[in-house]
This record gives C-alpha cells, sequence and structure tokens, in this order.
C-alpha cells in the first residue's frame, strides 16, 4: 500500500506545485490523450517485443507484489522453522523411513498441516521436501548438498528476476518515448504555423506535455515499483535461505533445536523471532504430529 501512497503523493506535489505556480491544468488535460497513447502504446509494443510470453506474465504478476509487498512475514518465518524442526526431529527419533511418508505426500501430512500458509506454496513445500527425499537416498554430503542448493536458488532467483528486469528496462525507455511524442507535437504544430500565436502556443504546450509525461512516469513510477519488485523478490528469496541453513546444519548432525537456532539467525531482522518466542513455539508442538 505504501507503493500507492508515494504514487498519489508524487503526482500530488507535481501536480499542486504546478497549479500553485500558475499553471493551467486544461492544457495538459487536453493533450494528455493523445500524449499518453503514444506514450504507452509504444511502450506496452516494446514490452511485448522485447520479452517471452512468460516474463510478460512474472511482469504483470510483479505490480500486484509490489503494492502488497512480501508474502512472508514473522509468523511465517516462525512456521518454517518449526516445519524444518519437525521434520528433522522425526528423522532423528524414527528414521529417514518414517520421513517418507510426509514428503511424499505433504498434503495429507499432519507435521505440514500443522504449520500455516507455508504449507501452501508449492515452490516451498517441493524444495524442501527434495531436499530431505535426496537424504533417504544416501545423499546427505552436507557440502555436496550445499552446492546443489546454492545452484537451484540461484537459478531461481534469477528465473523471479526476470520480470522486474523487464520493467526496468521499460522504464529507462519512458524518457525517450516521451521525447518522441514531444517531437510529433512539434511536428503537428509546424504544420499548424499560420494559426494565430494563441493556438501554436497551445500546440507547443501539448507537445512538451510528452517530454514532461515520459520522465515523470519513468522516475517516479515505472523504476520506482520496478526497484520494489526486486526488493521484493530479494526479501522472498530469504525464505529458501533460511532452509537452505537448517537443512544443512541438521546433516552436519546438528540437533533439531541446535538447526533451529542456526535457522532463525539467517532470518531477516525485520522478520526474526527471537530465541524464547522460537523456542516457546517448538515446545508447544503436540507429539501425534510425529505418528
Amino acid at each position: 500500500m505504501l507503493v500507492i501512497v508515494g504514487i498519489v503523493v508524487t503526482l500530488g506535489m507535481v501536480f499542486g506545485g504546478f497549479i500553485v505556480h500558475g499553471g493551467n491544468m486544461a492544457v495538459i488535460f487536453h493533450a494528455l490523450p493523445t500524449e499518453a497513447m503514444v506514450i504507452g502504446g509504444a511502450a506496452i509494443g516494446s514490452f511485448i517485443t522485447g520479452n517471452s510470453g512468460s516474463i510478460m506474465k512474472k511482469a504483470g504478476k510483479g505490480f500486484g507484489k509490489a503494492i502488497k509487498g512480501s508474502k512472508w512475514k514473522t509468523q511465517d518465518y516462525s512456521d518454517l522453522l518449526c516445519l524444518l524442526f519437525m521434520l528433522s526431529k522425526l528423522i532423528k527419533t524414527k528414521g529417514v523411513i518414517a520421513l517418507e511418508a510426509h514428503i511424499e505426500n505433504p498434503s495429507e501430512s499432519k507435521i505440514f498441516n500443522h504449520v500455516g500458509k507455508v504449507k501452501d506454496d508449492h515452490h516451498v513445500v517441493d524444495f524442501i521436501c527434495d531436499y530431505f527425499r535426496m537424504t533417504t537416498m544416501n545423499f546427505d554430503d552436507p557440502n555436496q548438498m550445499e552446492d546443489v542448493m546454492l545452484k537451484e536458488l540461484e537459478k531461481h532467483h534469477h528465473e523471479e528476476s526476470e520480470g522486474a528486469h523487464a520493467l526496468a528496462v521499460v522504464a529507462e525507455a519512458f524518457p525517450a518515448l516521451g521525447i518522441v511524442a514531444a517531437v510529433l507535437g512539434v511536428i503537428n504544430t509546424m504544420s499548424s504555423i499560420d494559426q494565430p500565436v494563441e493556438i501554436l502556443g497551445a500546440l507547443i504546450g501539448g507537445a512538451l506535455v510528452g517530454t514532461f509525461l515520459g520522465i515523470l512516469i519513468s522516475y517516479t513510477m515505472a523504476a520506482p515499483l520496478a526497484s520494489r519488485l526486486q526488493q521484493i523478490i530479494d526479501e522472498e528469496g530469504h525464505f529458501f535461505g533460511v532452509a537452505k541453513d537448517f537443512i544443512i546444519a541438521h546433516l552436519h548432525g546438528s540437533a533439531p533445536q541446535i538447526a533451529a537456532e542456526i535457522g532463525r539467525k539467517a532470518v531477516p531482522g525485520e522478520f526474526q523471532p527471537s530465541f524464547y518466542d522460537l523456542d516457546e513455539l517448538l515446545q508447544e508442538i503436540p507429539n501425534d504430529v510425529f505418528s
């Protein structure tokens, strides 16, 4: 929601200052439809030209993500650590054979259903199940496992960032597209050179609206949105990093409580539960989830 607040403040201050300075909004309103058509149409066309369907889909979803913010909050990180703790404890107490039923069918697992919305994200669930499954296949070298994890996380982060990168490229193009609209306006003005000064002034003013819009959209809307989307993608990437650190600690032979603490240390400070809050949550886990 802060994104919307920021845009409203920007537009209010820019156009408010223009009006206070004696500007005539009628000129802008008159030129806005055609200038927006040229700039917006060119931006959309170039965006379609330069990107695949999958990247455009990611960018489209990115608008909503940039407005809503990261989907992972403090409670979700706590749930993730509890989930990993339960899987690790199950292995320590009952062996890897007991784990198979949970990772092969997580939707019906008491362990997965014990946590909140973490279980509803198939990327997170697949990541956890895949690497715990590999431990059941005797792939239990923590250094080798960490290398594989890092490569997958790098690939995942790169793919998730494609939409933000595509939006950033379009944002950089808006000033030039504004110039295109302004040049077309000047051409239109020159074709009416025999008109009175009042009409020519309005035409020139309308042409300059194109340059103004291109710069305004680029630096106060499109570029900040692309930047905010990349920030959110980076934030959500930490969620997988926490799971990685926990699983590697587990493979190093750490007790579930120690692995949970190592995972907690990897949680971003804004969302990091305290040691005592997490310990209380771990103590409250009922024994029947391990059956």
